[in-house]
């Protein structure tokens, strides 16, 4: 097993706690995504060992993070959400820099191309976020695990996908506290349910993303960049009240940016 894998996916694990960010764009930044996707896709093929092997050190590195970090994520976004944020879309245009060269943009890119990275622009602006991040269910019914269940389906499409956040698709849902909540206090058959989805929806989403980057790469990852520059703007906090929280702002901002070139260049 390759347990360089354990922190590659602690970083994607802290990255999918927070909405607008996804665990496939540091998928991307830390050079993997390729081999992430074909291993999802592979866990059911003759290859199948050496598919799970891979996975199982980012999966133990996910599940860590987000039940280690969920409390702290969610500690900071209630009393510093702003330099919280900032540090994120830091991160977050970090990475444009590997996705261009990744798509060798400045040769392939054509007008069509150009066209898709619009796409993705708009249809992450499109979003319906409701900002109240939804109330925490606290009476569960059958229904209500069937809403977790699919919840957790469409959003781990979305946590393989670079852009588009999975903690956002929940905040879009309305269970994204109640997930939350769950994974702070360890309530485990929300965490089983939800999790559950996470699994089949990964499984299958990674095989139309696998022939998507197999036969149409250049378009895909034009999506993707389209994608990952959208989600800026949803996160994006508003600009701070104080001087003081402006310049911290300023400075968690210039640290995610350092953050992206870094672990770029560690793993490039």
């Amino acid at each position: 097993m390759n347990w360089k894998n354990i922190y590659r996916g602690m970083a994607m694990g802290i990255s999918d706690v927070v909405p607008g960010v996804s665990g496939g764009t540091i998928a991307v930044i830390l050079g993997f995504y390729d081999q992430l996707i074909a291993a999802i896709n592979g866990v059911f093929s003759r290859d199948w060992k050496k598919h799970i092997t891979f996975l199982i050190p980012i999966a133990i590195g996910m599940g860590s993070a987000i039940i280690i970090f969920s409390r702290v994520m969610k500690w900071l976004l209630a009393y510093y959400s702003q330099p919280t944020y900032f540090f994120f879309i830091g991160l977050i245009i970090g990475i444009l820099p590997y996705l261009f060269r990744e798509s060798d943009a400045k040769n392939s890119f054509r007008w069509h191309h150009y066209v898709l990275l619009l796409l993705g622009v708009v249809l992450i602006l499109l979003l319906p976020i409701d900002p109240s991040e939804g109330a925490v269910i606290e009476n569960k019914t059958f229904n209500t695990y069937v809403l977790l269940f699919f919840s957790g389906m469409i959003a781990s499409a979305a946590m393989i996908l670079p852009g588009i956040s999975g903690s956002l698709v929940l905040l879009v849902i309305g269970v994204y506290a109640t997930v939350i909540h769950a994974v702070t206090i360890f309530e485990i058959d929300v965490i089983l349910i939800v999790g559950t989805g996470i699994a089949i929806g990964m499984i299958t989403m990674s095989k139309n993303i696998h022939y998507f980057l197999q036969h149409y790469r250049i378009a895909t990852f034009a999506l993707i960049i389209g994608l990952v520059i959208g989600s800026v703007f949803v996160i994006f906090p508003g600009w701070a009240a104080t001087g003081g929280m402006m310049l911290a702002c300023i400075l968690v901002f210039f640290i995610g940016l350092l953050t992206a070139y870094i672990l770029g260049k560690v793993e490039y």
